[in-house]
């Protein structure tokens, strides 16, 4: 029988959700492109409860147990002798979110010789050390598009709290203060203003989409270009790279994998060839940003906002500079576990776990690695260095 060893985030401080804000989803059953939804036999849970905590064991117990499987949930990951690191030495398959990654390095998968299978429970399979996944015949799998859109969204929210200076201006509510000026004195309106991605994929093109509506002038970078009809739908102009695009942009958004191409690319350099009082949204992964040229770039006044959701490591120390740079809407990564992402991502996990222990190909688009080599999105989406 098969160890399913699954790292989930903390439950709620106040204990996990007797009750949930609404009653039901939308139906969702396919993505912008036709891609349909995850398709498992059946889910043991009910849409829109929290799945992606330690409670919620993505509404796996019942189907695994039932069929004479182990699995093993925690959200102690770090630090010596974790859980993580005790259950993984024979552990079959792991599943991690990356809100709440469990780090796959080189050792930890060389000190589990069981180890067949690394499912991320949503997308974004950067916290597997995929060269080692390719060396030792693990596959790697994600639940491409569950949380996509989810992401996309949180961008447009955080693009307009910071240039209409929400967050700041809400807090004077909180204060009991009314004091305008100080609300409006960093406010400005989106209409108008040149805003670029780096990556068009998914989440990116579907920034695109969602911002177009707001009169504003869209650019891209991406090492695959957009078809010619896209690029006159919406009026995009393409630049080969981010340090041509990000001249031209009043916002930046970061849509990309984390690859050795894409690690540390916003630090100092490209930062000082941003406008003056350009804002950059980073919804993609922490790496790609500089850690202290971000921080320094807001104090300067070289950038006039930064909204982050995600963070190196995770979760992230109290100390870490973010938290106290201003002019920032930072989150912990949230964008793409809402709850009506967890419902997709966790029937993706049991849809891939079922072609698995019934040994039937798993979806194409949710491949990373397989067959000792980058597969599917991973093909398309990562890069290895050897």
């Amino acid at each position: 029988m098969t160890k399913v060893l699954c790292v989930l985030y903390d439950d709620p401080t106040d204990g996990y959700p007797a009750t949930y804000a609404r009653d039901d989803l939308p139906a969702i059953d396919h993505y912008p492109g036709g891609q349909t939804a995850p398709t498992p036999s059946a889910v043991d849970f009910a849409p829109g409860h929290l799945l992606g905590s330690v409670t919620g064991e993505l509404g796996l117990r019942a189907f695994l147990e039932k069929a004479g499987h182990t699995l093993v949930v925690t959200s102690d990951k770090d630090g010596d002798d974790s859980v993580f690191d005790r259950e993984l030495a024979d552990a079959d398959v792991v599943i991690s979110q990356p809100f709440w990654p469990a780090y796959l390095t080189a050792e930890r998968i060389a000190a589990a010789p069981d180890l067949k299978l690394a499912i991320t429970a949503g997308i974004g399979s950067d916290h597997v050390d995929l060269d080692a996944a390719v060396a030792h015949g693990v596959t790697v799998a994600e639940v491409t598009y569950s949380n996509s859109i989810s992401v996309a969204e949180h961008v447009v929210m955080t693009t307009l709290s910071l240039v209409r200076n929400y967050l700041p201006s809400h807090q004077v509510v909180l204060d009991g203060g009314w004091n305008i000026a100080d609300c409006v004195a960093r406010s400005y309106d989106l209409e108008g203003m040149h805003v670029g991605t780096v990556a068009a994929g998914r989440i990116g093109l579907a920034v695109l989409r969602r911002l177009a509506p707001f009169d504003v002038k869209l650019h891209y970078t991406d090492r695959h270009r957009l078809p010619e009809s896209v690029e006159r739908e919406l009026g995009l102009t393409f630049h080969p790279t981010a340090a041509d695009m990000v001249p031209h942009c009043d916002v930046v958004t970061i849509n990309a994998p984390l690859h050795p191409e894409t690690e540390g690319l916003f630090g100092d350099d490209l930062l000082g060839r941003m406008k003056r009082g350009a804002y950059l949204i980073n919804t993609a992964r922490a790496r790609i940003a500089d850690r202290d040229a971000i921080d320094r770039a807001l104090r300067s006044g070289r950038l006039a906002g930064y909204g982050g959701d995600v963070w190196y490591p995770q979760p992230a120390p109290p100390d870490h500079p973010w938290r106290t740079m201003p002019h920032h809407g930072v989150t912990p990564h949230i964008s793409g576990s809402s709850l009506s992402a967890q419902a997709r991502y966790a029937a993706g996990t049991r849809e891939i776990l079922e072609c698995w222990l019934t040994g039937e190909p798993i979806r194409d688009e949710y491949l990373i690695v397989d067959g000792g080599g980058l597969a599917g999105t991973g093909a398309h989406s990562y890069s290895v260095t050897k």
